[in-house]
């Protein structure tokens, strides 16, 4: 059964173009095997949301970009199993991607691909936990 609730988590770099971004989701989907599922939003950190890339990313899908504030990330933070040192340092959090799609996809959601990068982005799935099959 494919999650009904499917959420990208976005991190990005300050160059990052949309169609890095939308490439980056549509290789996740392909890894995740879900190419046919239906992506509900997409996330990224509050203080990002403004960036004309990743707002021009969800309008492109046809989703809501959802900004996630510095608490929840560090919440959902606690749940992500990438670690990168740098954005450790950063944001507090191992994996931007991860915990904004986990914090995105509420407290019962879990990953269904944990991150994947390209050159100047990274991105994570996450689904609600009630949508999930066993």
């Amino acid at each position: 059964m494919a999650p009904r609730a499917l959420v990208a988590g976005i991190g990005f770099r300050h160059a990052t173009s949309a169609e890095e971004i939308l490439g980056l989701v549509a290789e996740g989907l392909r890894q995740a095997d879900l190419m046919s599922a239906h992506l509900a939003a997409l996330a990224t950190a509050a203080d990002r949301a403004g960036d004309p890339a990743i707002r021009a990313a969800a309008e492109t899908l046809g989703v809501p970009l959802v900004a996630i504030g510095v608490e929840a990330l560090r919440e959902a933070g606690r749940r992500v199993v990438t670690r990168s040192v740098r954005i450790e340092a950063l944001r507090g959090v191992g994996s931007l991607a991860e915990a904004a799609a986990l914090a995105a996809a509420g407290p019962h959601g879990r990953l269904v691909l944990p991150r994947i990068a390209s050159a100047g982005a990274t991105c994570a799935l996450a689904a609600s936990g009630d949508a999930l099959s066993s």
